[in-house]
Formats: C-alpha cells, structure tokens, sequence
C-alpha cells in the first residue's frame, strides 16, 4: 500500500460495516465526482495537487497538456469542489485541501501501482485489469 495511506477499514462503516446506505442524493454527488476522476487528465491533475499546490502553467508541464485543456479540467473540478484556487499576484495556485479527496486518489492510484508492480515481478508482464471496464 503506498505509504500515507489509510486502508478501507479506516473509513466510515469499514469493510461490511453495519453502517446505513448512503441517500441517493449522496450517491448522485459521489458518482459524479468518480466521473469526473474518470478521466485520466484530470485525475493526473488531482494526483499533482495532492502533492503540493500549482499554477496552470506548472500543471501543464507536469501531465503534458495544453494550457487552454488544462485549464478547462481545472475548472470542472473546481465546480464539483475537488480543487480550488487561490489568487498569488497576477497568478491563480490551484491546490487540493480536502483531505479525504488526497486519501482517495492516493489510496486508488496507489493500490492499482503496487497490483500492477506486483503483477509484472509475479509474471514479469504488465496487468491491464481494469482495462476494457468502461471504467
């Protein structure tokens, strides 16, 4: 497990808890921010944020986009709360500052690197699980 990160018991109700389903309204809001994470641009762009905050500019470098389509992810999360940003001067820092956005993305990505490191030692191969899910 990448370090830092919780495991899923340590989250409201566990694993099989005896926790109530969540209200629709609820799941609605949380399929829509997974949608959003759903594309891998955007979700490169959490995952640098989790590391420390950015311009656009910088973000740009970092994942290899475009400024106007970098911009434009931005934005989109900015709107569902993912990200916000900041004015420095003539500059806007984006960071992540909710903490369970950064254990989410860290616990997913974090996981799938070891399954697939892990995967390529056992079979020395890369896995592609997930792949081809619509996910």
């Amino acid at each position: 497990m990448a370090a830092g990160v919780g495991s899923v018991e340590d989250f409201p109700g566990g694993v099989g808890g005896d926790a109530d389903d969540p209200s629709a309204e609820v799941l609605s809001e949380a399929a829509a921010a997974f949608g959003l994470l759903a594309s891998s641009a955007r979700l490169h762009l959490v995952w640098a944020l989790a590391q420390g905050e950015s311009d656009v500019s910088g973000l740009a470098e970092r994942v290899g986009g475009a400024l106007p389509a970098i911009s434009q992810h931005l934005a989109k999360l900015k709107l569902a709360g993912l990200v916000r940003s900041r004015r420095e001067g003539r500059r806007v820092v984006y960071l992540v500052d909710d903490p369970d956005v950064v254990t989410i993305v860290r616990l997913m990505v974090g996981q799938l690197a070891d399954r697939k490191a892990g995967a390529a030692a056992v079979t020395g191969t890369r896995s592609g699980r997930l792949r081809g899910l619509g996910a």
